[in-house]
């Protein structure tokens, strides 16, 4: 592995905006290296004007100059990896048979920055290459040419992932609806308030529009409605851009290469359809509804979203 060239694909998308179900219909592609979980590459050292909107486990790393390759592999912050490799009983993927040393996935790390510039492209680099060094039952095809990783929100920092790795650095940004999502946020234990939701949403897809249009052969946007109509020929098309090539296996969503019949508890989408993404919005109330038109009315113009919610009203 170490002898070919490093590709990098990010999936980022606003939470509850199919990042999740995305991640896993890519899970059995031939041609990637899928990380198992949310990859999480931020560290508590990232400290900018979105620290306070998005959790910093999401964000692209930070490492400080002083730190030695051992700190760095712990400065990861990866909370699903790492729970589900030390605390396996603890993790909600407990249930997945992965069969991952964290010990083992460390040495390997520092072993792969042994002589190289401990630079934050390196330092990931190593995070990912280490993980399927180390995953003693992962699915290997031989025909792996790209390494994935999926962290919600990650496009905000699409910059500094294209630039570490310039033309071999690449975001995948999913959209939802926001009537969907915000929906499905509030299933959570302690969901976001409205406010604090739909401004994230939108910020989210702000930065995501403008680095697509900055780096558009770097860059990559889809919805996430797209996505479940076709998901072969939607996500084939963006792969291809990569230098990806389609695969049968886009078609259904998957762990370690075995189908999954639901994604959960991969994500809060259990069932990736229309029906279903239409079903959920139609949860909301109508002043909640109205709420998030008028909060997201310019971006729904933007996003061809108008017609969906004419479906709600």
């Amino acid at each position: 592995m170490s002898s070919t060239p490093y590709k990098m694909i990010m999936i980022s998308a606003m939470y509850e905006n199919g990042g999740n179900t995305t991640h896993r219909l890519i899970d059995g592609h031939p041609q990637l290296f899928v990380y198992p979980f949310e990859s999480q590459p931020g560290t508590k050292y990232v400290n900018d004007y979105f620290s306070s909107m998005y959790p910093l486990k999401y964000r692209w790393p930070l490492f400080p100059g002083t730190a030695a390759a051992e700190e760095m592999y712990e400065m990861i912050i990866d909370e699903e990896g790492k729970v589900r490799s030390k605390t396996p009983n603890s993790s909600k993927f407990k249930g997945a048979d992965f069969r991952l040393d964290d010990k083992d996935r460390k040495k390997e790390f520092v072993l792969f920055l042994k002589n190289k510039p401990l630079t934050r492209a390196n330092a990931v680099e190593a995070f990912f290459r280490s993980t399927f060094k180390s995953w003693k039952n992962y699915n290997h095809s031989g025909k792996e040419k790209a390494y994935v990783g999926y962290s919600p929100i990650i496009g905000i920092d699409g910059d500094k992932i294209i630039s570490d790795y310039g033309k071999n650095g690449h975001v995948l940004h999913v959209i939802r609806n926001p009537f969907s999502a915000y929906a499905d946020t509030k299933k959570r234990a302690v969901p976001l308030s409205m406010a604090h939701y739909i401004t994230g949403w939108i910020l989210c897809q702000y930065q995501s529009l403008l680095f697509a249009e900055k780096y558009p052969n770097n860059y990559h946007i889809v919805r996430f409605e797209d996505i479940i109509e076709n998901p072969t020929e939607v996500l084939g098309k963006v792969l291809s851009k990569m230098g990806i090539s389609k695969s049968s296996t886009l078609a259904y969503p998957s762990w370690n290469g075995e189908k999954l019949k639901e994604v959960y508890p991969w994500g809060t989408i259990r069932i990736p359809t229309a029906e279903v993404n239409l079903k959920t919005a139609k949860e909301l109330s109508t002043q909640e509804i109205k709420e998030i038109h008028s909060r997201t009315n310019t971006y729904l113009k933007l996003l061809n979203y108008e017609g969906f919610y004419k479906k709600l009203v």
